[in-house]
């Protein structure tokens, strides 16, 4: 679930002190993230010890923290529970210290108990629409991965099929059931 507290710009979000929650901005609004569990961070962690070793050879990974700007006027910078950016699509000077300026390759969301089927809706449109090739919704309670490659090309998994990185992750394969706590 999220509270909306004010307008805001990047910037603004970016230079605010770190008060132990996290943020999104949406369309200007600064949403405040509610705290997740203990589960949403295993299932997180599990889905990242998997995904690491493919993704390095590729690209970067990024944890909850990494924000994306996605949008602009009025601003969007999004925070997916992982993401991955092709090395190619790393500028020359490397890594940004500030939010990333584009979608990264795939956007991972673990679902929190508060999170509203509009706002994941949301989310997944956001991403899709600002570049990024494949959005995976992990819901941790119906133990599903749906894998979105565009808002009409979505594909629900469940404990017994294989999640397949395709070709935005090559060569990553792996049970939905070892995502699981």
């Amino acid at each position: 679930m999220t509270q909306t507290l004010q307008r805001s710009t990047a910037s603004e979000l970016f230079a605010m002190p770190d008060d132990g929650f996290r943020y999104e901005l949406v369309k200007g609004e600064l949403r405040k993230m509610s705290p997740s569990g203990g589960e949403h961070g295993a299932v997180i962690f599990n889905l990242t010890g998997l995904l690491a070793p493919h993704i390095k050879v590729i690209g970067q990974g990024f944890g909850a923290e990494t924000g994306f700007k996605i949008a602009s006027d009025p601003d969007t910078v999004r925070a997916a529970d992982l993401a991955f950016v092709r090395r190619e699509r790393i500028p020359e000077a490397g890594i940004p210290k500030n939010f990333w300026e584009l979608a990264p390759d795939l956007a991972v969301e673990v679902l929190s108990p508060g999170d509203t089927r509009r706002e994941v809706n949301e989310k997944v449109k956001d991403w899709l629409e600002a570049g990024a090739r494949a959005v995976w919704i992990v819901d941790s309670k119906r133990r599903t991965v749906t894998v979105y490659r565009s808002l009409t090309d979505v594909t629900r998994l469940s404990e017994g099929d294989e999640l397949d990185g395709g070709e935005v992750v090559p060569g990553f394969r792996c049970k939905v059931s070892e995502i699981f706590v």
